[in-house]
């Protein structure tokens, strides 16, 4: 079955899942969810131009042009698989609680300066976007690179057992879905599944040099290739400091980019580490890093008429916020202030890591600090201003405007706080 499949997918190789984004003769895979059942639209797919529809109930089969399936999702993760077979290319899979998306775009623009490099769109990174972005490589690629994102244990293995990555690296482990993981533990245990992964048959994991808790899971005789600022290191890169974009040195090289806050140097460093293991040369890497500019709501740096906005409101988790007070701490300006919304998914840790962001704050001596959302507005006892939505602090800049300030606008997806920015 997957093998037919599949030749109607040589003939017709664009997928969509969603009738908002029907392109001219795709297949169109009728997913389920919780609140919605795709093979209701399948024939409005059809008649915005899609050449076939995958569904999973009978009743929804009105002609040829309907292709009836067991499972939906699972076929489309099958088709995945049977075309990550058919491909000859090196595929690179990055996991990791923070920078997966930032090190995953930076690799990409690193390596297209050599090779034609075909990488996940977005945060098209799990067990539906993963198969989505495998489909999407071509046979003329020449390196591939899969985000790969996990909420509960196992995951990371099965998405490894879709995209087969060749190499792989954990950028870092932190508090994030613990709802799903259980705990830190757990977290652990889910990302170095790709190390396991990978061990199998020998192929090489990308690490930073000073993440021991990463080092001390790597499988025996897999090959390891290190990455940071020391002398061990396969690749010594060192950080120039971040006043405030990140600034590195390779080599007598030094690198000037465009990504703020010191923990950017990480995504920077793996970024060449991968490009001269891959050949392409350090002029070539440094061009591409400079001229690769943030967007998404992903550490970008705006200026208004009155104040510079460093907005890094695409997610957020204790780890991630913990790095923006310290890098915020280190920003050289007379007025530093922190707008932060709330870490969604950190289950019974949740009161405990709020109060932690809030203990943090007070100690980076930053005073001007809004606290965004139910869980902040309920467990902050400090004298911060505290409101349960973006909407209600909208309110407040409207009444006591905030001016000639270096601020931060940091928290998870469902607060919405890049809507304060015209405020600001």
């Amino acid at each position: 079955m997957i093998s037919n499949i599949y030749n109607i997918y040589l003939e017709h190789p664009e997928i969509c899942t969603d009738t908002r984004q029907i392109s001219e003769a795709c297949i169109f895979f009728a997913l389920k969810g919780p609140n919605f059942n795709a093979n209701e639209y399948a024939f409005e797919a059809l008649n915005k131009g899609a050449a076939f529809a995958i569904v999973d109930e009978d009743k929804y089969v009105l002609d040829e042009r309907f292709i009836l399936v067991e499972d939906s999702l699972k076929c489309l993760q099958e088709l995945a698989h049977f075309h990550r077979k058919k491909l000859h290319c090196p595929v690179i899979g990055i996991t990791g609680t923070n920078g997966k998306t930032t090190s995953k775009e930076l690799c990409y623009t690193v390596l297209s300066q050599k090779y034609r490099v075909s990488a996940t769109k977005g945060n098209l990174n799990n067990h539906i976007g993963v198969p989505l972005s495998i489909l999407s490589i071509s046979a003329d690629t020449e390196v591939a690179i899969i985000e790969m994102g996990a909420n509960h244990i196992g995951e990371i293995e099965f998405l490894c057992s879709i995209a087969e990555p060749t190499h792989g690296v954990i950028t870092n482990i932190g508090k994030a879905h613990l709802e799903g993981f259980g705990s830190v533990e757990g977290v652990i245990k889910t990302k170095t599944e790709l190390y396991n992964f990978l061990s199998v048959k020998g192929n090489p994991i990308y690490i930073k040099d000073n993440q021991q808790i990463l080092i001390d899971k790597l499988p025996l005789n897999c090959p390891t290739i290190s990455y940071g600022q020391l002398d061990t290191s396969s690749y010594k890169i060192q950080s120039k400091g971040a006043q405030p974009f990140v600034k590195v040195c390779y080599d007598n090289s030094t690198i000037e980019s465009k990504l703020i806050g010191e923990y950017n140097f990480d995504n920077i460093a793996l970024s060449i580490a991968i490009g001269l293991e891959f050949e392409v040369k350090i002029e070539q890497i440094k061009e591409a890093i400079e001229n690769y500019s943030p967007t998404n709501n992903r550490s970008q740096l705006l200026k208004t008429n009155t104040n510079t906005i460093l907005l890094d409101a695409y997610n957020a988790n204790p780890m991630s916020i913990e790095k923006a007070i310290q890098n915020m701490v280190q920003i050289e300006h007379h007025s530093k202030v922190m707008i932060l919304g709330d870490m969604f998914e950190l289950g019974s840790e949740s009161e405990k890591e709020h109060l932690n962001i809030i203990t943090n704050c007070l100690d980076s001596g930053i005073q001007k600090v809004y606290l965004v959302g139910e869980l902040f507005n309920k467990y902050n006892a400090s004298e911060f201003t505290s409101l349960n939505t973006a909407a209600e602090l909208i309110i407040e800049l409207k009444k006591n405007p905030v001016n000639d300030s270096f601020i931060l606008i940091k928290g998870s997806r469902g607060m919405k706080l890049e809507q304060v920015v015209e405020y600001l």
